[in-house]
């Protein structure tokens, strides 16, 4: 599997605390590993996001990406209330 960040995922996740980056590193290995474990709680996203699917980092911080075959892009990391205006 080939994982990607988008441009927009890259401007939020310089600005998280380093316990949240860090947080997120542990959750990316555990995601190339098993991308359904269920720490992750992965589940298809609808609305705007309908065809993303999301991953939790930490209790509030969310991860969402696009599959597209053998290739992963994540596009946001923010807080659960940030992302699903």
């Amino acid at each position: 599997m080939i994982v990607r960040v988008h441009k927009n995922f890259e401007k939020q996740y310089k600005k998280l605390k380093k316990t949240e980056k860090d947080k997120f590193k542990e959750r990316i290995n555990i995601f190339i590993t098993d991308e359904f474990n269920p720490i992750l709680n992965n589940h298809p996203l609808r609305g705007k996001y309908l065809g993303y699917r999301s991953i939790n980092v930490t209790g509030d911080l969310r991860a969402i990406y696009k599959r597209e075959e053998n290739l992963t892009i994540f596009v946001a990391v923010n807080s659960h209330s940030n992302l699903y205006r």
